[in-house]
């Protein structure tokens, strides 16, 4: 090993594989290529001499060295960036909006791993309505928000398609010669029209037992067995299964979720694309 020094992107390119997990996601995350990436770790690898990833098609995961390295990258790269952030001389605020449909529980502790990551950002959160982000968004009173597609809206970076399905509380049964009760998000949600539609064109009467105020109290209401809800199947509560078939409701379509950003600066716009690389994976499954 000579002693020349290290390449902090190879450095940097090592730390987001170890925390994303996978090649695919640190390119993501990255705005590069998945060879790109390979190419870094490589580079960096032999700068040192040492193997620090072990590779397989099934799984990505560090060596002995590699646990051992990854302390002192983590190290490097933040003197790096307290030696930029001296001649800043402020904390760089990210305002990011979430769509409470896109807000799964995995969500919050990456955010506080971005946060821990980087001391000199601060990433601010609003969980909301998509068409409610949107409009701050618009407003400039979001920098970045992640929701689903609003037709007409042409901007935006495609993240993925949430696949949505009807849930209901194990052993719940429907009333015969009731209405369908079903349990929604308020207006303006888009997903709560969708599903009103396809119910009205497959002519199946329903009614909202339960209006929510978030996912979480919308999938409470399904799991306490007061009716049915379409619900991303990532979002799935304990206690609730697949009712669409055994039902004869209408297939519901996939969700596709957007990126609005106009960051460009590092590191706020490393975070948001590790945010949104994690989001991809999750939602493929």
């Amino acid at each position: 090993m000579t002693d020349r020094p290290l390449d902090l992107d190879a450095v940097r390119a090592f730390v987001r594989i170890a925390e994303l997990g996978s090649f695919t996601r640190a390119a993501e995350a990255t705005r590069s290529t998945q060879s790109t990436v390979s190419l870094k770790l490589k580079r960096l690898e032999d700068r040192l001499g040492q193997k620090l990833l072990e590779r397989t098609p099934r799984y990505v995961r560090l060596s002995a060295q590699g646990q051992t390295f990854l302390k002192h990258a983590r190290d490097l790269l933040e003197t790096h960036d307290d030696a930029l952030a001296a001649f800043n001389g402020s904390r760089q605020r990210v305002a990011i909006g979430i769509s409470d449909h896109v807000a799964g529980p995995e969500l919050p502790t990456l955010i506080a791993r971005m946060n821990a990551q980087d001391p000199h950002l601060v990433m601010e959160i609003r969980i909301g309505s998509s068409g409610d982000l949107l409009k701050n968004f618009d407003q400039r009173e979001l920098d970045t928000v992640i929701v689903r597609r609003h037709d007409g809206r042409r901007d935006g970076e495609h993240l993925a398609d949430e696949a949505l399905a009807w849930f209901a509380a194990q052993g719940w049964q429907r009333r015969a010669n009731e209405p369908l009760p079903v349990a929604t998000m308020p207006e303006p949600c888009g997903v709560r029209r969708a599903i009103g539609a396809l119910l009205d064109q497959a002519d199946i009467p329903w009614t909202e037992v339960f209006v929510g105020g978030g996912v979480t109290a919308v999938s409470a209401a399904v799991v306490a067995g007061l009716g049915v809800s379409a619900l991303a199947r990532r979002m799935l509560p304990f206690g609730a299964v697949d009712v669409g078939a055994t039902l004869g409701l209408p297939e519901l379509p996939h969700l596709p979720i957007m990126l609005h950003t106009r960051v460009r600066d590092r590191p706020a716009r490393d975070a948001i694309d590790a945010l949104a690389s994690v989001y991809r994976s999750t939602a493929r499954g």
